[in-house]
């Protein structure tokens, strides 16, 4: 496909923005760290910004297929997350020094410069590993494919829950006969059912985890009930923004009276909506990684998509996605041996979805094993009412556009800002960001939209 449009001097200056220091350095993980001395006929460099409990799962998968496929040694390096993993990968796809294989929120391909710093997977070739389209969710396998061609390999979606405690909703009487949580149709119906928690909760804990003062999972509440309203962000050219400050109010006020009904405290910031919840909080809405959290910690629980208080099934969604790092001469033992890695991870997620992710590839939602995970069994219908950020290059996880409109969201949440003033800021920096270029390629969105 030729260099790519970008040299190392260039990409420095279009990052100058992320935070660069300590994303050169990487840790070797799980039996691969010496795969490319190893006398194996097919090796495969894989990057991923997988640590903690992912990454322990990843590893256990990684190892299953190097005992399966022992002509194929795979060297998997862990990255910082966030964005020095991303600087990282962008640099080394510009330098020509990609691996062969990586990993990254599906929300940031289409600012990744698809085409210059990714490659196109090759559909064929994953069929021949036994990956095909119609065995992932429609819309999610949509957001991958930019100008017609797939940019990135879903592995799950991962997403925005609300966690109830069994044993106290119980008393509350806020359990339906299967013994899961009554679902609200309405924000008066929610408040309603969190006044009843509220009685049955012992003195000293809030009625709810939000965390309320960060940027990121305000943002994610957001634009979770933004979706529920039908909001939308920018017409299809994108030279337009169409963003509903009405119904942007509606949500912020929604927020911002979880705190002023007495139902979440904003002196318990960061996790601390975790730890109350494990101490006898009945509420928390937290990603769906705090699965193995609460499994440790051996609470009775349960876990929703996040309530559909607008009347419409919407929680916010991310994927981990495998995608391929430009190389100027892709192609090969080493490009197949990528495509035979990422088909088989996706294929074998199962060990994934232990982490509380949803894996992608849909047959494996459907299997005994599957449906004997609780409380993943209870929440698998987020794959079918994703709400996700708008396809646009400065959106995706830590995005430009979560860090510009998470700040203004929290200052409605914790009362700095009123929700209409706050609203209408959100408006007007979506319209800054529409007219900026996109440091990977020089393009504003409208220039990027007929591919995306």
């Amino acid at each position: 496909m030729g260099q790519p449009g970008l040299n190392r001097r260039q990409m420095l200056a279009g990052l100058g923005g992320l935070t660069i220091a300590g994303s050169f350095g990487f840790a070797a993980l799980g039996t691969g760290a010496d795969a490319l001395a190893s006398g194996a006929r097919t090796r495969v460099r894989y990057w991923n910004l997988f640590s903690g409990g992912d990454g322990y799962n990843m590893v256990s998968m990684l190892d299953a297929f190097r005992k399966e496929h022992p002509d194929v040694a795979v060297k998997d390096s862990t990255l910082q997350w966030g964005n020095p993993f991303y600087t990282k990968l962008a640099m080394a796809a510009a330098g020509n020094r990609a691996p062969d294989l990586g990993v990254m929120h599906l929300g940031r391909v289409t600012g990744f410069s698809p085409g210059r710093l990714l490659d196109p997977w090759d559909v064929g070739l994953l069929a021949k590993y036994g990956v095909r389209e119609a065995d992932f969710n429609p819309e999610l396998w949509r957001r991958a494919v930019i100008d017609g061609k797939l940019y990135a390999l879903p592995l799950d979606i991962h997403v925005q829950l609300c966690f109830y405690r069994k044993d106290v909703l119980r008393t509350a009487g806020l359990l339906d006969s299967d013994g899961r949580m009554i679902s609200p149709a309405s924000t008066d119906e929610w408040f309603a059912m969190l006044k009843e928690a509220r009685a049955a909760t012992r003195k000293g804990l809030q009625t709810i985890g939000l965390w309320l003062n960060d940027q990121n999972f305000q943002w994610w509440f957001f634009v979770a009930f933004y979706t529920q309203l039908g909001g939308t962000w920018f017409d299809e050219a994108r030279t337009e923004v169409t963003f509903d400050t009405d119904k942007a109010t509606r949500v912020l006020e929604f927020l911002r009276r979880h705190i002023t009904d007495g139902y979440a405290n904003p002196n318990f910031g960061g996790g601390a909506g975790a730890e109350q919840f494990i101490n006898g909080s009945p509420f928390a809405w937290e990603g769906n990684w705090s699965v193995p959290v609460f499994d440790t910690a051996k609470v009775d629980y349960g876990a929703t998509p996040l309530p559909p208080v607008f009347g419409r099934q919407a929680t916010h969604a991310e994927s981990h996605a495998f995608v391929l790092p430009h190389q100027s001469g892709r192609g090969g033992a080493a490009n197949e041996g990528a495509h035979q890695l990422a088909a088989y991870i996706v294929k074998h997620a199962q060990a994934w979805a232990g982490g509380g992710h949803i894996p992608a590839y849909t047959p494996i939602l459907t299997t005994p094993g599957y449906r004997k995970l609780n409380p993943q069994s209870e929440y698998v219908s987020a794959m079918d009412h994703q709400a996700t950020e708008p396809k646009v290059w400065f959106a995706g996880s830590t995005g430009i556009l979560a860090q510009r409109i998470g700040p203004v969201i929290v200052s409605s949440t914790m009362g700095s800002a009123k929700p209409d003033a706050a609203a209408r800021r959100m408006k007007s920096a979506l319209t800054g960001l529409l007219a900026m270029k996109n440091p990977m390629d020089g393009k504003t969105a409208a220039q990027g939209g007929a591919v995306a």
